[in-house]
């Protein structure tokens, strides 16, 4: 009878615990990223009535045996603000602070004052470094973006990818000062000096015989060392021949003279590129500039320099990717969000400000980027929501109330029993 007492008392205690465990997740109902436990009980060692072990145990009662998160995904909600990220699937945040790496599912993250990704508690978020060409590595640091001015790129390249028209019959001899009535077709790219400056080419084009073409790159002879300020001055010359079907068979440039004015670097090589040749190695003339029936045009045309400039806007993709974009139009991918998984995320613990550390329990950590090895993806202007369901956080809390009277009845009960005994020496 004394022992039911005791029984009673560690139903109160479980039950007490499983409270706050309730009170936990109702008070988090609206914390992003958090993940609603759950009290899980377990009976305590039964004294046995028999010595023979099996069946005729009388419980001690019951404790606590663990509070277990429920890892499911939150629901997704779409906000305005460009640094807000939501994981859709496995795996969590890798931020770093004084306390050393931690793990998170809040997303709201933020640029402080030196352009470092923080969250509320300015700890640094983790990602990916690209190299100079904005190719992702494994490098893992801190994600950020550079305030200072980018620096400008020199044109190294032009591709074009274009149609020359093969029912041109008539012949006209190029005449460098009236080149658009001496020319067949004319179009023009942008390229970039060293110094960033932008230059206007026009490509001028002459058929000069059956499925030939000779091209003409002209600018501005203000623009050009050397070179009359009010002609147009010849930058670029060259030669194309199609085979019978239309395809580029080869492409020769004669003359290539890139000197710009200004403190430039002189002699800047810039490759034209009008496709895959058929004559080049491996090139089979599918892809790039033809000579079909149809009229002259340019389908598409890029070339590979910018100029210098800063930072205008950013913005994630499902990928992670920071991708920034540049007032001179030109775009750069900085970095990549890292994405931690773990064998058993139950196993993390909690260190508060929504952010949990590695325990012998989760097993090793596994960082990686985002859709591999069973990693969840990302959702920019986007954050995770509670799992907390209401309704059913206040049924267990109707459930743990009563599973707590009842156990405070036991213990009155078993008082009132003690009482009856004490009585019969009366």
């Amino acid at each position: 009878m004394m022992t039911s007492l005791y029984t009673g008392v560690s139903g109160l205690s479980a039950q007490g615990e499983a409270m706050n465990v309730i009170g936990d997740n109702i008070a988090n109902s609206r914390t992003t990223g958090f993940k609603a436990s759950r009290a899980e009980f377990e009976d305590m060692m039964a004294r046995h009535l028999t010595g023979i072990l099996g069946g005729n145990e009388v419980g001690r009662g019951v404790r606590v045996a663990a509070v277990n998160p429920i890892i499911t995904q939150g629901a997704i909600d779409n906000t305005e603000k460009s640094t807000d990220i939501a994981i859709d699937g496995q795996g969590y945040f890798v931020v770093r602070g004084h306390d050393g790496q931690s793990y998170s599912r809040d997303g709201s993250f933020h640029f402080d004052k030196d352009g470092y990704l923080v969250n509320n508690d300015k700890h640094r978020i983790q990602g990916f470094m690209s190299d100079e060409r904005g190719q992702m590595t494994n490098e893992l640091g801190d994600v950020r973006f550079p305030k200072a001015l980018i620096p400008a790129v020199s044109t190294s390249r032009i591709d074009l990818d274009m149609n020359l028209d093969s029912r041109v019959t008539d012949r006209k001899v190029f005449d460098p000062s009236n080149p658009h009535d001496t020319s067949h077709f004319s179009t023009g790219v942008e390229v970039y000096d060293s110094q960033g400056n932008k230059h206007l080419v026009t490509l001028f084009f002459n058929k000069v015989a059956d499925r030939v073409w000779e091209f003409r790159g002209m600018c501005d002879g203000s623009e050009i060392t050397g070179a009359e300020d009010d002609k147009l001055a010849e930058v670029l010359a060259g030669r194309l021949a199609f085979n019978e079907n239309g395809k580029l068979e080869t492409e020769q440039v004669m003359r290539s003279n890139w000197n710009f004015r200004g403190g430039a670097k002189q002699n800047q090589k810039i490759e034209i590129n009008f496709g895959t040749a058929m004559l080049d190695e491996g090139g089979d003339g599918l892809n790039g500039s033809k000579q079909y029936g149809s009229k002259s045009e340019v389908i598409t045309w890029k070339q590979d320099g910018h100029a210098a400039g800063t930072i205008q806007d950013i913005s994630f993709n499902g990928d992670g990717v920071l991708t920034a974009l540049y007032n001179n139009g030109h775009t750069a991918d900085l970095s990549q969000l890292a994405l931690a998984k773990f064998e058993n995320p139950e196993g993390l613990f909690k260190v508060g400000h929504n952010r949990m550390k590695q325990s012998r329990e989760s097993g090793e950590v596994a960082i990686g980027k985002a859709m591999t090895s069973g990693r969840g993806r990302f959702y920019a202007k986007s954050l995770e929501r509670s799992t907390v369901d209401i309704a059913k956080e206040f049924v267990e809390l109707i459930q743990t109330q009563r599973a707590f009277q009842a156990n405070a009845k036991t213990i009155t009960t078993s008082d009132e029993m003690l009482a009856e005994v004490i009585n019969l020496k009366r």
